[in-house]
Order: C-alpha cells, then sequence, then structure tokens
C-alpha cells in the first residue's frame, strides 16, 4: 500500500493537467451513504417493492409528489456533512495549479464547499430547487423548511423541483461538453469512489487520451484492468497523503 501511495504521488508531481472524476464513494467519509445499496423500499400506496433508482425516477416524482419529497430529503439531503480528506486534497491541487477540473457525479456540493472552483455537476445539486412554474430560486434549506409537503413557490404556487438530474431524464448538455472537453485534455485521470457502472456519466472516461489512468476504489471496476494503478483503500485518506506529501516535495 505504501508503494502505492508513493507511486501515486509521483504521478501527481509529474502532472500538469489533472482531472477527477468521482462518485459516491467520495462523500460515504463525509457520513453521505450511497442510496444505491439500499435494498427495494416497500411503498404502501402502491403496495409493492420499489428500489432507489424508482424512487428518484422523473415518473415517480411526476406521479407521487408526495412519496418522492419524502425519499429525497430522508435520503439525499445531509445538509450537517462537510468536505473530507479528498475533497480538500482536491481543492489544494487545483490551487497548486495541477487540477484542471473535478467531474462528480454527487449532489451534494461538497467540492465547491471544501474550496474546489471548477466542478462539472453531472447529476445536479441539492443545493439548487427551482420553481417549475416562474423559476424562482431557493435553497436547500427552502426544501427541509417546508417538510413533511410538497414544496410549493411562495410566489406562484409551483411545485419547487430540485436541480438534480432524476432516473430518466437527460445529463445537461453543457455540463457533458465541459466534462469531454476536461477530459480528453487530461494527461491524467483519477477515477475515485465509484464503481462506473451508472451510465451514461460513466461512459465518458473513454475520452481520456492521457498517459496516467489511476483508480481508487474500495471495490473492482470494468475500468481497473486499463489502469495504470489501482488503490484499494478509502479515498479520503488516499488523496489527503498523496496531496500533503507532494506539498512537502514542492
Amino acid at each position: 500500500m505504501e508503494a502505492d501511495r508513493e507511486k501515486l504521488t509521483a504521478i501527481l508531481k509529474e502532472s500538469r493537467r489533472i482531472v477527477f472524476f468521482g462518485g459516491a464513494g467520495v462523500s460515504t467519509e463525509s457520513g453521505i451513504p450511497d442510496f444505491r445499496s439500499a435494498d427495494g423500499l416497500w411503498n404502501e400506496k402502491l403496495q409493492i417493492a420499489l428500489t432507489p433508482e424508482q424512487l428518484v425516477s422523473h415518473t415517480y416524482f411526476e406521479k407521487y409528489p408526495e412519496d418522492f419529497f419524502t425519499f429525497y430529503r430522508e435520503k439525499l439531503l445531509y445538509p450537517k456533512a462537510k468536505p473530507n480528506g479528498c475533497h480538500r486534497a482536491l481543492a489544494k491541487l487545483e490551487k497548486m495549479g495541477k487540477l484542471q477540473a473535478v467531474v462528480t457525479q454527487n449532489i451534494d456540493g461538497l467540492h465547491q464547499a471544501a474550496g474546489s472552483e471548477t466542478v462539472y455537476e453531472l447529476h445536479g445539486s441539492v443545493l439548487r430547487n427551482y420553481c417549475q412554474q416562474c423559476g424562482a430560486f431557493y435553497g436547500v434549506q427552502f426544501i427541509l423548511d417546508t417538510a413533511p409537503e410538497v414544496p410549493h413557490c411562495p410566489r406562484c404556487g409551483g411545485i419547487v423541483k430540485p436541480n438534480v438530474v432524476l432516473y430518466e431524464e437527460p445529463l445537461n448538455d453543457q455540463v457533458i461538453r465541459d466534462t469531454v472537453e476536461a477530459i480528453g485534455m487530461a494527461d491524467t485521470l483519477i477515477i475515485g469512489g465509484t464503481s462506473l457502472v451508472v451510465y451514461p456519466a460513466a461512459g465518458l472516461i473513454r475520452y481520456f487520451q492521457g498517459k496516467h489512468l489511476v483508480l481508487i476504489n474500495m471495490t473492482e471496476t470494468r475500468a481497473d484492468r486499463l489502469a495504470e494503478l489501482v488503490i484499494r483503500a478509502p479515498i479520503g485518506e488516499v488523496m489527503a497523503a498523496a496531496v500533503e506529501k507532494l506539498s512537502c516535495e514542492t
């Protein structure tokens, strides 16, 4: 393990255009669980077991907004969560001029909270919410304060929808273009905290043509065989140690 961390530090030292591609595992060390790991949940209204993916689908949001927001507030909102070692290390790498962008599948805003400036949020953010009728903006606290009701806009009465990409909804075109450009220009791509099973987001890594591909994840991924370095350890610890060592050497 120590040899792997030494190699990661050497890669960071050599690199000039790093892109980090992260998933739910980046935020689990901040106390935010991966909701996809949950079992099917019993829905009393429909008398069937639903997967977490079904509960955060566009169809479910439209048909059963009360149940949607009950699940959403309980499983996807963690207002007290703080950035962990990985978030802080990436922000530090950016300030050092080495990290060009963070591409995240997470919706918690912790990368920005840690200080990262160039963050491409593939699935949106719980911190942004908009009225579907008049477009008025509301922060995450508004969604929490309206519990247990469906949040309605005080201005026009429309339903306030989180600015997150629900299942059945497309990713944002501009975010995709920015992500493809960043990955395509990177000399190093670090993939962390994701098993690369959620598409189309996971397919974006195919645009990487650079020198170093690093995988940091607790379990096997489909990209392991392509990577120069694979590390099976908590990503917060790994990134924090590598960036700290790098800062001491430069």
